[in-house]
């Protein structure tokens, strides 16, 4: 601009250049110099060299979260010395497309595995599977659905594998597992204590007598050749000499197998279960079991109703359900028929050791 006005002074009047010719001019002259000092090369580079941000999908958990890293862009002199087509495919690959599909929803795994808070010792055919099916309705408990065998048949497995038999929990949650056969071997105690002497136990127990019967007619359903209850039962019925190496006898001397339990366990972390109140008061018998887990009563009287058919309650169906769910068909089946004189010599037998085994608890079962 400053060399049209130096020339329109220098050009005789009659020549001198009017306004409008001193603008296109000017414009010219820009326009050339624009070029020179820019060359398309330079000015097709800088547009093109515009590095994409590199993105990175973390995995937090459940959730995943996009993050923007300035820090992984290449240096400018290691882009520039590549070719302007390598840098466009070099950007692309970094970019994440926002129509990339979603993992399932069971892709994502919530929580740990982790060794249990608590577990249900026994006893077989007390009421073990009824209690475990009640306590896991509540949302702070998660529990294995099999029984593990652990501490008794599969202990040399160690302690990883059994932990991976555990269901995923959050913190807040209690891992359980049940396997009735732990409160009646002896190694059980001490292995526990061993992996946690935090662990609470829960034994869900009933009249020794009914419990014995109820183990036979079981058995009696897989093995039809089986021998008598009586048969089984007494060494000697006419003495009233009790068999005691028979499993379904011997499982019944509670008193016996607690002593071997607090040579490991202090009584205040052992809670046990009445099995006849579990079927006629199954919520009174559940809000103690949570008040010893320490958690939050939530599963109440309005969860059961009683299933007159099985003689045992059930839990009443879920908004999401079309049906009650009630434990399975072995559960409240009928008794097989004993012999009346039978019975009352099993109760002489074992009274003194159920006497005991109140003291020891601090609860008087009335199983008389």
């Amino acid at each position: 601009m400053a060399c049209v006005l130096l020339l329109s002074r220098l050009l005789p009047s009659s020549h001198r250049l009017t306004r409008t010719s001193i603008g296109l001019l000017s414009l010219l002259l820009s326009y050339l110099c624009y070029w020179t000092l820019f060359p398309v090369d330079t000015r097709v580079h800088r547009s093109a060299d515009r590095t994409p941000s590199c993105q990175r999908v973390l995995a937090d958990g459940a959730k995943r979260r996009l993050h923007k890293s300035v820090s992984c862009a290449r240096p400018p002199d290691a882009e520039a010395s590549r070719p302007r087509s390598d840098r466009r495919a070099s950007s692309t690959q970094h970019v994440v497309r926002n129509d990339t599909p979603s993992p399932p929803m069971g892709y994502f795994k919530f929580g740990n595995k982790k060794l249990p808070n608590a577990i249900i010792v026994g006893v077989k055919k007390g009421g073990t599977r009824a209690v475990l099916e009640f306590i896991r309705i509540h949302p702070d408990v998660r529990a294995a659905g099999t029984e593990t065998h652990f501490f008794d048949r599969n202990y040399d497995r160690g302690l990883e594998w059994y932990r991976g038999l555990m269901p995923r929990t959050l913190e807040s949650q209690i891992t359980m597992e049940k396997t009735p056969s732990y409160f009646v071997t002896k190694e059980t105690p001490r292995r526990i204590s061993a992996m946690s002497r935090d662990t609470k136990l829960i034994v869900v127990v009933r009249d020794p007598v009914t419990r014995a019967i109820s183990d036979y007619t079981q058995t009696l359903s897989k093995t039809p050749e089986l021998p008598s209850f009586q048969e089984l039962a007494f060494r000697n019925q006419t003495l009233g000499i009790v068999d005691t190496s028979w499993n379904a006898i011997r499982i019944g001397l509670y008193a016996l197998h607690l002593e071997n339990w607090l040579h490991y366990f202090p009584l205040a972390q052992i809670h046990f279960v009445s099995g006849e109140r579990l079927i006629t008061d199954p919520a009174g018998e559940l809000a103690r079991v949570q008040d010893f887990l320490g958690l939050k009563r939530i599963v109440t009287d309005k969860h059961f109703y009683f299933n007159r058919t099985k003689g045992f309650p059930c839990l009443k169906k879920p908004e999401s359900s079309g049906s009650p769910r009630c434990l399975g068909k072995s559960k409240g089946r009928t008794h097989v028929q004993i012999d009346r004189d039978a019975i009352e010599q099993l109760r002489d037998f074992y009274r003194p050791y159920n006497v005991k085994f109140y003291e020891m608890v601090g609860h008087d079962f009335k199983w008389e």
